[in-house]
């Protein structure tokens, strides 16, 4: 099931349905990270390394999960990245990121 929901995220990203929340864009800046970096990252992983069910009382739907993937840039950076599938219009082709920057 997991890889079913990587494929998606990754379909996403390609198509450029993807937004990042002003956290990860925060982070991505501390950090030194592009767009192109995190898009990069999440292409290059080959599993999702947790899901998590979300706690946050902004959520959209009753149940939301949270996908953090680890993996590396295509110049072999590990980079962290949180975010969410969310439908919007009807299409749940949109991956928005809460979450992006260096792994520890």
């Amino acid at each position: 099931m997991s890889s079913d929901i990587l494929r998606r995220i990754k379909r996403a990203v390609l198509a450029g349905n993807y937004a990042f929340s002003e956290k990860a864009l925060l982070e991505m800046e501390a950090d030194g990270l592009t767009e192109l970096d995190i898009a990069e990252s999440i292409l290059n992983a080959v599993a999702i390394y947790k899901t998590l069910r979300s706690q946050s009382p902004w959520r959209q739907q009753r149940t939301e999960y949270l996908h953090i993937i680890q993996s590396t840039n295509l110049d072999g950076l590990m980079i962290y990245s949180k975010g969410k599938l969310v439908e919007e219009a009807g299409i749940e082709r949109y991956y928005f990121l809460i979450s992006s920057k260096k792994a520890l």
